[in-house]
C-alpha cells in the first residue's frame, strides 16, 4: 500500500492529493482527527501500509500506539505560520493582536523557532493530551488573548465557544517535505526487507549450523541445520543466554576476547563439528559473535561426492577416429593401425612429438574397442607431484599418510576398471613407481597404499610419450622391463610437417570451429597458402590451431597474405630449437640458461612440465654429487 496520509479536516486532505499527484510513490490520504486515526491506522497497517504521515497530535499518537510503522510528521514552514498570523491580524482588525497558540508541542516548537521574528505578543499552551483543549482554550481567553491559534481541535473548541481562532495550515511546501521523507523511509525499508529475506533464505538453506549472539550474550540466530545437528528444538531457544544452551561451541569467549578461532574440532552432543569462531565489530567494537559449524562426518561424505562427480565427468572419452582430420596417406595408414590395435586388449604405446595429437588417438582407440562403455580415465604423469601421483595411481586407505581422508580413496587404476587408463607423459614417471605401475601391468591388480589387501582390476592401459624411451632405458631413467611391457603395440603419430596435404584441411576446420557460427570470412592469398603448406610446424597440430586462433580474434573477414601469417606467428614467441640429443637430463642446466632461470619457461623449451623439470633437476644434482 505504501504511504498514508492521514489528515484532520478535507483542506490538507486536499492539499496532500495535489502533492501526491505529482510522486513517485503511491501515497493514500484519509481523514481522521487525533484518537480517530488510531483505529484506522491499524486497519490500515494489516493490509500492508508502510508508512504513515500525519500533523501534530495525530502523529504523537500514532507514535504512542502500538502501530509498527513509522511516523513521519507534516512540520509548519515559515510561510504557513506567516499566513497563519496575517489572517490572526486581518480577523482582529489590529496589528498587534495578542495571540495564544493551543497546539501539541511539535507544532509549538515550529512557531518558537519563528517567533524571534515577530513583533507579535504571542503565548503558547502545548497540548498534552486531546482533552486538554477546553481547559487550554478557557485559560488563554481569561489571559486576555484576542485570537487563538492551532490546529483542528483547538479551531473547533474555540468556535464551539464563539471565540476567534486561526487553523494552522499546513501548505504544499510542508506537505511534500514530508512525504519526501516518507518516500525515503518506504525505499530504505524495502532494501532492509530484501536483505533481510536473503539473509534468512541463506541461514534457511545453508548447509552450515549457524548460531549468532547480541552483546549480552543472547542468541539472535540458531538456524535449521544447528537445530538438526544440536538436537535444540522449538524458536523459543532465541533470546536466551549462549552459554545456558550450547556452551561447548564457546561463543562467549569470542564476544569476551574478541578474537576469532577457526577450524576447531568440537564435541556438540553425540557429533564431532568443525567450527569457525567470529566476532562481529561495529566501528572497531564488538557487538556480538558468529559460529559456524559443519558435522565432520558430512565434510568427509561432501568431499567423497565432489571428487566422485568430478571424476566421473573427466573419465569420458569425447573423440572418435571420425574427429581425426586429414586426408594424406601417412595419416591414413596411422588411423587404419589405430584401429586394428582397437579390436584387442594389448598396451598400446603411443609416440609423437608434442601437439601431434596422442591424446585424440587414445581416446579414438577407446572409442572403437569393446571398452567404448567403460570409463577413459586420463592422467598426465608429469603433471603430478611424486608424491601425489603415487596415491592418485594406486589409492590409498585411512591413515596412510598425515591428511589422508577417512575411509581412503580409490586410485585411477581403480577408477578404470572395466575401461581404459591413458597414462600420458608416461616417460616422466619417477623410477621407483615404475616398480609398482609394472606389477599392475603383469598382474592386473593394485595395493592401496597403507594396505595389503590385493584389488583386481580389469583395464586396458593406453600410454604416451613425447620423448625416446629407448634413450631413457640407456641412461638408468626409465626400467628396460616396464619399457617391453609398455611396447607392445606401438604406434607412432607423424608430425604435421611429414603430412603436409593435411594442414589446409586442418587449418580450415579450426578456423570453422573457432569462428562464431562457422563464417570466419578470412581471405588468404596464394603466397599464404604456400607459406602455410611450407611452415616447419614445431609445434604441430597445436601450434596449428593456436594460429587460427590468433587469425579469428585479429583479421575476422580479411585477406591475409604470407608477410602477415609470418608476424603473426613470430608474435608466439617461438621456442629456439634445442641442441641435438637434448632430451636427456643433462640438458636441463642448457634450457635453464635459455630460459634466463625461469623454471616455467624452461619446462615449456623442453617440452615438458614445470614438475619434471624439477624431477630431472633433482636427479642430475644427486648424480653430479655421486
Amino acid at each position: 500500500m505504501g504511504i498514508v496520509f492521514i489528515a484532520p479536516d478535507p483542506g490538507v486532505a486536499e492539499a496532500c492529493r495535489r502533492v501526491a499527484g505529482t510522486a513517485g510513490e503511491q501515497v493514500q490520504v484519509v481523514e481522521a482527527l487525533l484518537s480517530e486515526a488510531v483505529p484506522v491506522a491499524r486497519r490500515h497497517a494489516e493490509q500492508g501500509a508502510e508508512v504513515f504521515v500525519a500533523r501534530g497530535g495525530t502523529a504523537v499518537l500514532l507514535r504512542e500506539a502500538d502501530i509498527t510503522c513509522p511516523v513521519v510528521e507534516v512540520h509548519l514552514t515559515s510561510a504557513d505560520l506567516a499566513q497563519a498570523l496575517n489572517e490572526a491580524k486581518t480577523m482582529t482588525g489590529s496589528e498587534h493582536p495578542t495571540i495564544a497558540v493551543v497546539a501539541f508541542p511539535g507544532m509549538i516548537q515550529n512557531l518558537l523557532d519563528f517567533q524571534p521574528f515577530l513583533r507579535l505578543a504571542v503565548t503558547c499552551y502545548p497540548l498534552a493530551a486531546e482533552g486538554d483543549a477546553p481547559r487550554l482554550v478557557e485559560e488563554a481567553v481569561r489571559a486576555g488573548a484576542e485570537v487563538l491559534l492551532g490546529g483542528a481541535i483547538t479551531v473547533r473548541t474555540a468556535r464551539d465557544r464563539s471565540l476567534r481562532a486561526v487553523f494552522l495550515q499546513s501548505g504544499e511546501t510542508s506537505i511534500r517535505l514530508a512525504l519526501e521523507e516518507a518516500q525515503r523511509i518506504v525505499y530504505a525499508r524495502r532494501i532492509e526487507a530484501q536483505r533481510r529475506n536473503e539473509l534468512e533464505a541463506m541461514l534457511e538453506y545453508a548447509y552450515e549450523g549457524i548460531i549468532a549472539i547480541n552483546k549480552e550474550g543472547r542468541l539472535t540466530v540458531f538456524n535449521p541445520v544447528a537445530r538438526a545437528v544440536t538436537g535444540i528444538r522449538g524458536k523459543e531457544i532465541l533470546g536466551q543466554y549462549a552459554d545456558q544452551v550450547l556452551r561447548s561451541i564457546r561463543l562467549m569467549e569470542t564476544l569476551r576476547h574478541g578474537r576469532e578461532v577457526l577450524r576447531e574440532i568440537v564435541d556438540v552432543g553425540h557429533a564431532k563439528v568443525l567450527v569457525n569462531r567470529i566476532p562481529i565489530r561495529v566501528e572497531g567494537d564488538v557487538v556480538g559473535a558468529v559460529a559456524t559449524f559443519q558435522e565432520i562426518t558430512k565434510i568427509q561424505a561432501m568431499e567423497e561426492h565432489i571428487r566422485r562427480e568430478i571424476y566421473n565427468q573427466g573419465h569420458v572419452a569425447k573423440f572418435t577416429f571420425e574427429d581425426l582430420c586429414g586426408s594424406s596417406h601417412v595419416l591414413r595408414a596411422t588411423i587404419e593401425t589405430a584401429r586394428q590395435y582397437a579390436a584387442v586388449e594389448s598396451t598400446v604405446l603411443i609416440t609423437g612429438e608434442t601437439g601431434t595429437g596422442k591424446e585424440l588417438f587414445a581416446q579414438s582407440i577407446h572409442q572403437a574397442s569393446d571398452r567404448s562403455r567403460g570409463p577413459f580415465v586420463a592422467v598426465n604423469c608429469a603433471a603430478l607431484p611424486e608424491t601425489l601421483l603415487e596415491s592418485e595411481l594406486f589409492g590409498y586407505v585411512e591413515g596412510a599418510f598425515t591428511g589422508a581422508r577417512r575411509k581412503g580413496k580409490p586410485g585411477l587404476f581403480e577408477m578404470a576398471h572395466r575401461g581404459t587408463i591413458f597414462l600420458d607423459e608416461v616417460s616422466e614417471i619417477p623410477l621407483n613407481l615404475q616398480g609398482r605401475l609394472l606389477r599392475v601391468l603383469q598382474e592386473r591388480e593394485v595395493i592401496r597404499l597403507g594396505h595389503d589387501r590385493v584389488i583386481p582390476v580389469d583395464v586396458r592401459i593406453l600410454c604416451a610419450t613425447n620423448r625416446d624411451l629407448r634413450r631413457l632405458v640407456d641412461e638408468g631413467d626409465f626400467r628396460r622391463d616396464l619399457y617391453w611391457r609398455l611396447n607392445v603395440l606401438g604406434l607412432s603419430i607423424p608430425p604435421l610437417r611429414e603430412r603436409r596435404d593435411d594442414i589446409l584441411p586442418l587449418m580450415h576446420h579450426f578456423l570453422d570451429t573457432l569462428s562464431p557460427g562457422g563464417a570466419h570470412g578470412i581471405v588468404f592469398s596464394d603466397d599464404a597458402l604456400s607459406f602455410l603448406v611450407q611452415s616447419a610446424w614445431s609445434g604441430n597440430v597445436r601450434e596449428l590451431r593456436n594460429l587460427c586462433e590468433r587469425l579469428v580474434v585479429v583479421c575476422s573477414g580479411e585477406s591475409v597474405d604470407a608477410a602477415f601469417l609470418s608476424r603473426l606467428m613470430e608474435s608466439a614467441e617461438p621456442t629456439r630449437p634445442m641442441p641435438a640429443g637434448s632430451r636427456s637430463s643433462a640438458d636441463v642446466e642448457w634450457a635453464l640458461a635459455e630460459a634466463r632461470g625461469s623454471v616455467r619457461r624452461a619446462a615449456e623449451i623442453l617440452g615438458i612440465h614445470r614438475a619434471t623439470l624439477w624431477r630431472r633437476r633433482q636427479r642430475l644434482g644427486r648424480a653430479g654429487s655421486a
